[in-house]
């Protein structure tokens, strides 16, 4: 059997998902500061280039497992009824992202198509992780 394409999946989703432009982002935010935004990135990825402001680490590996509340992992930010919109670096991880939370119930999901990258080249406001993040490693101030 023939590998499948990684991109092929990543458009299949995306026919079943609501994609939104960093524009829809923006009035969507603006308008229901309850929704629920989460960066679905490596930690790395957040610590070295930042996040969108208000957004959640929920990182790709764990995300089912944080969603579910049968979980020991659950993390009470997620509630089926909330609006939640994911995005990752570029769009691909962040739509299959959204059709797993959506295949697990999660009804209100959408995920920011053109990513992190396409946030930060429409001049959208981003939050510097590295700043208060504890996984960064900071030098030690001289004896």
């Amino acid at each position: 059997m023939a590998i499948r394409s990684i991109f092929a999946a990543v458009e299949a989703a995306k026919q079943g998902i609501e994609n939104l432009s960093v524009e829809d982002l923006k009035r969507e935010v603006e308008a229901n500061p309850d929704t629920l935004l989460l960066d679905i990135r490596e930690l790395q990825e957040q610590v070295d280039l930042g996040t969108i402001p208000g957004a959640k680490h929920a990182p790709r590996g764990m995300l089912e497992f944080w969603a579910d509340p049968g979980s020991p992992y659950y993390r009470d930010w997620f509630q089926e009824g909330r609006r939640t919109v994911l995005f990752c670096a570029a769009g691909g991880r962040s739509a299959l992202a959204a059709q797993a939370l959506r295949d697990m119930g999660f009804a209100d999901v959408a995920h920011l198509e053109a990513g992190f990258a396409g946030w930060q080249q429409a001049g959208g406001a981003i939050e510097d992780v590295s700043a208060t993040s504890r996984w960064v490693r900071r030098e030690k101030p001289a004896e």
